[in-house]
């Protein structure tokens, strides 16, 4: 295991430390954002006391909210990225800081105060010459805490597309809980937290004779650590930016779209891989937080729209999908590839022997004796576990929801007998699934294609035909194919992508 973690690090080390230093950089934000409005807030509690017992009371609600819970809620105001990871984290931040240093200023011994105060100190005087040196070991824990506690949260921000050592995790996660990927996020993670608190316990030993200047010093100190790895990137602007959900497929694809686009135009392209689930994907283009990404057909109508198929025709699906997302969205969803990403239930060959499993009907017989892994999406989708109930009249007894990652390893261990599954996922040829028929066509077809915004499509018309070149290509099998490249062997999803269009001549060598 220590073996493939170093050789993985070796090969993707500059990506490894771009996503510390995202890491570092988001945590270390919040926290000097925390420790800017905590620490004033905290004094100016010790001289109105009677509002104190309230808004820790507040801030102690906000603290037991579920931090995926205060990311989500901010990404329809501040779209994705690190901005919203960044005011989320910070209100975890200020909790610590704050009650600490309320309680530290209170408790500073109140003969002292009014010794200053018999020595003619004014209020400001006596906070900067006895109360802060004194509430200082108090206030630095609290600092220490919050640090610790952001550090560790900073690694869901990746779900958001703020970066970070969370896309190690998450990685390793929709790989089938790959053990390196993830240890290579958790563990720098967790160094990083040790670290700083080792950092700023030194800064507590030795700035108790600065008092209120070595606070400050500390503050310009730790935004300087965060802020001038910056000073040495290069930030181009770029005309086009191009998200994905969370996977290699999607990378894939907007790698390709990314390549099509720079060689037949001067347009410069950005790429947002790894936005998490549809929902987020969806709103990031609707928000302007980036100008296109590769939808389903199926998806865009089930989940957008919320109607449901007309059709199992597929160019009649994508007909349905194209007219309802410009309809409702002003959105155009141009040609689809070929490949069809369909959903589908997967079982082992032994528990499909074992129960006589051809088809999804046939789950009704024994739906008190099989545990199913779903996805959340998938059990709460009209083209998932909900329309099984409806259309198949299943109700399975036991339904385990786990992260897409993690389904196929939960398979594999027998801790669920089915799963659902996507058609092209490189694991369905790994394990031999087998995929269960659905003779009512619960899953309409799933055909990738790109989805923007029509004002988009006005300002830049000569997207159209590059992107739609990619129509009627990319079969089942090569899609397949090119996940198992990148999830299996490691491969760069950008030189998957440019060797798919190198070899079909959509781009030259």
């Amino acid at each position: 295991m220590m073996h493939d973690i170093i050789m993985f690090f070796q090969n993707n080390w500059s990506g490894f430390l771009m996503k510390t230093w995202e890491h570092l950089y988001i945590s270390l934000i919040a926290g000097v954002l925390g420790i800017l409005v905590a620490v004033p807030l905290g004094i100016a509690m010790t001289r109105f006391k009677k509002g104190a017992g309230f808004i820790l009371g507040v801030l102690s609600v906000i603290q037991t909210f579920p931090s995926f819970a205060i990311l989500a809620f901010f990404i329809p105001i501040l779209g994705v990225g690190k901005i919203p990871a960044i005011v989320a984290l910070f209100f975890y931040s200020v909790l610590p800081i704050l009650r600490n240093t309320y309680t530290g200023v209170s408790e500073v011994d109140p003969a002292l105060v009014e010794a200053a105060t018999g020595m003619g100190m004014n209020s400001w005087k006596r906070l900067a010459k006895i109360e802060l040196p004194l509430a200082l070991p108090v206030l630095m824990a609290g600092i220490r805490t919050s640090m610790v506690l952001i550090i560790g949260t900073a690694t869901i921000a990746a779900l958001i597309g703020a970066g970070g050592l969370g896309e190690l995790i998450l990685l390793g996660l929709d790989r089938g809980a790959d053990v390196n990927l993830i240890l290579l996020g958790a563990i720098p993670a967790a160094l990083l937290a040790i670290l700083l608190d080792v950092f700023l316990r030194v800064f507590e030993k030795y700035s108790k004779r600065g008092g209120i200047k070595a606070f400050i010093f500390m503050l310009i100190a730790v935004l300087l650590i965060a802020v001038i790895p910056s000073a040495f990137q290069v930030n181009k602007k770029t005309d086009i930016v191009i998200g994905a959900k969370l996977g290699s497929e999607p990378e894939i694809l907007i790698n390709m779209y990314k390549l099509l686009i720079e060689e037949n135009t001067d347009l410069t392209v950005s790429l947002k891989p790894g936005l998490g689930k549809t929902s987020f994907v969806f709103k990031a283009l609707k928000n302007g937080d980036i100008d296109l990404y590769p939808e389903f057909t199926g998806t865009a109508i089930v989940t957008q729209l919320e109607e449901k198929a007309k059709s199992n025709d597929a160019a009649e699906v994508y007909k349905q999908a194209k007219q309802g997302m410009q309809k409702k969205y002003q959105m155009t969803l141009l040609k689809p590839m070929e490949y069809n990403n369909t959903y589908t239930v997967a079982t082992t060959p032994a528990i499909a022997k074992k129960y006589g499993l051809k088809t999804i009907d046939d789950l009704r017989q024994t739906e008190d004796q099989l545990t199913a892994g779903f996805t959340l999406e998938f059990k709460d989708r009209q083209d998932g576990y909900r329309g099984m109930q409806s259309l198949y009249d299943i109700k399975l007894n036991q339904v385990k929801t786990m992260d897409p990652g993690i389904r196929q390893k939960a398979l594999q261990n027998g801790e669920v007998d089915i799963i659902d599954a996507y058609a092209t996922d490189s694991y369905m040829v790994k394990l031999g699934l087998v995929t269960l028929k659905d003779p009512k066509h619960l899953f309409p077809p799933y055909q990738g294609a790109p989805l923007l915004k029509t004002e988009t499509l006005k300002q830049h018309p000569e997207l159209k035909p590059i992107l739609n070149r990619l129509a009627g290509k990319i079969t089942d099998e090569e899609m397949r194919k090119m996940n198992y490249e990148v999830d299996e062997k490691d491969r760069a999803a950008q030189d998957v992508a440019k060797a798919y269009l190198v070899k079909h001549g959509l781009l030259k060598n």
